[in-house]
């Protein structure tokens, strides 16, 4: 297959297309699902494709994507809400911080953001732990940093590579990748990458970071974790009534340690127990793998935990059923932005497929012999780096590589669909806005907040995709 004029043509208006997205939302601050929307019409009409072709390309991309995404993000969003509002987070870290000692801080809030990161989006797990990681490196005279590094680490480790995150669902929507084989994989680089980028980095960078955290969100966060901590010993304030003519109080509680970890893990176990079952039967009329082919869909394994949280994180804890239903209605709120923002990528990437990029991307890949999972990884990198938005990072990067698949039949797509989600973690800084949360949060110079979170986030990415090439060798 020889280069031809019409391929230059195709990258040109692609690279066009990205640009015009990357100066949309970083030099006129346009919402990202604005700029998606533009930049599918830059390429389309640019590439030649027409206006009707490339808006009926753009329509079914966004429905497609929403269909298999939207509904799995709603429904993990929904049981991180359920998790952090009955005290089951709390509960987690409770336990595991008890039974630590100061030797062994670091590594307990890796495991803590690890294990609460898995139905949490990233900004909501950080929210949620900062007041943790203040008291703890306040009781254990430690520094904010030592004990806050790592749980970053967790929880944006969890939110790059593993299902049910919205980043890794989009890679995965994109190159129909399998999602129990994508979330094996990545549990099985997130743990090393944790380690390393989170106690091991994180003790060693606090010897020379050492930043005083603002004494007023201290002093908030105390009082905070005080209150909750009296409502679960029995003391909490009564949850509404629920029906007519009811008025009796009720008192909740948290939900114990064995019980959270059931009901967050669920989802994971039945989705792994798919993706064993498939590899260890090839009959697809075996009952066994039947069962475990319907149970372990990402759609009823969500579903199925959502349930069950109800109950676990709901009414068992003493809400009544109108206080569970706001619960449910609260947590779907803050994600209409990420879920359009995924549609519309979703549209952009059929866009891509609809003028034919796959094929020249792909020559020019065979003529560099650059593989795949790097290539995917690099794109990933490049547009975080210019638009700071993991989420925009991994939309485009999916897009352009998944019509290249068809020139690269021996890709591995849930090693690509992680590659992506990898380099979408890379060198987080100041166009980031995760960058300042962790910086006011912590009250560190801007240099301090390069030392220590962007660094981390360069270690993270760096290391996984390295995992990720090895397990190409391999897979």
């Amino acid at each position: 297959m020889y280069w031809t004029l019409h391929d230059t043509t195709l990258v040109i208006w692609t690279a066009v297309a990205i640009a015009v997205v990357v100066v949309l939302i970083t030099r006129y601050k346009i919402h990202p699902f604005l700029a998606l929307i533009l930049g599918s019409a830059v390429v389309g009409l640019g590439a030649g494709l027409g206006a009707t072709k490339s808006i009926s390309s753009f329509e079914s991309g966004f429905g497609t994507t929403l269909g298999g995404v939207g509904i799995l993000v709603a429904l993990g969003t929904i049981l991180g809400k359920l998790l952090a509002d009955s005290g089951g987070a709390d509960q987690v870290v409770d336990t595991i911080v008890g039974r630590a000692g100061p030797a062994r801080l670091p590594w307990a809030m890796a495991l803590i953001a690890m294990i609460i990161g898995i139905p949490l989006f990233f900004e909501v797990g950080v929210v949620l732990l900062i007041p943790v990681i203040f008291l703890v490196a306040r009781r254990a005279q430690s520094s904010i940093v030592r004990v806050g590094i790592p749980a970053l680490a967790g929880l944006s480790v969890m939110h790059g590579l593993v299902p049910p995150h919205p980043g890794p669902l989009i890679a995965i929507n994109a190159l129909h990748a399998d999602l129990g084989q994508t979330l094996a994989f990545g549990l099985l680089v997130a743990i090393p990458t944790v380690i390393i980028a989170g106690p091991l980095y994180g003790i060693w960078i606090a010897r020379f970071v050492s930043p005083a955290p603002p004494a007023r969100l201290v002093a908030e966060f105390e009082g905070a974790r005080a209150r909750t901590a009296t409502e679960a010993a029995g003391d909490g304030a009564p949850a509404e009534g629920e029906g007519e003519g009811e008025d009796q109080a009720r008192t909740t509680t948290r939900p114990g340690f064995v019980l959270t970890l059931v009901t967050v893990l669920l989802p994971v176990v039945l989705m792994l127990g798919k993706a064993i079952a498939d590899i260890v039967t090839d009959d697809k009329n075996n009952l066994v793998r039947k069962v475990f082919d319907s149970i372990g869909d990402p759609f009823v394994a969500l579903l199925l935990a959502v349930l069950l949280a109800l109950f676990t994180f709901g009414y068992l804890r003493g809400f009544s059923r109108t206080t569970v239903s706001d619960m449910v209605a609260g947590s779907l709120l803050p994600i209409a932005g990420i879920v359009f923002i995924i549609g519309a990528g979703g549209g952009f990437k059929q866009v891509l497929v609809a003028i034919g990029i796959g094929d020249a991307i792909g020559k020019a890949a065979a003529a560099s012999g650059i593989s795949a999972l790097l290539l995917g990884w690099l794109i990933a990198v490049g547009i975080r780096l210019a638009t700071g938005s993991a989420t925009v990072a991994t939309v485009t990067a999916a897009g352009l590589m998944a019509p290249l698949l068809a020139q690269l039949p021996g890709t591995n797509t849930a090693l690509l669909a992680l590659a992506i989600g990898s380099g979408s973690l890379f060198l987080s800084h100041v166009n980031d806005a995760g960058f300042w949360l962790v910086k006011e949060y912590f009250g560190m110079t801007v240099g301090e907040t390069f030392k220590t979170w962007s660094a981390m986030e360069t270690i993270i990415s760096v290391v996984s995709i390295a995992l990720i090439l090895l397990l190409g060798v391999f897979v």
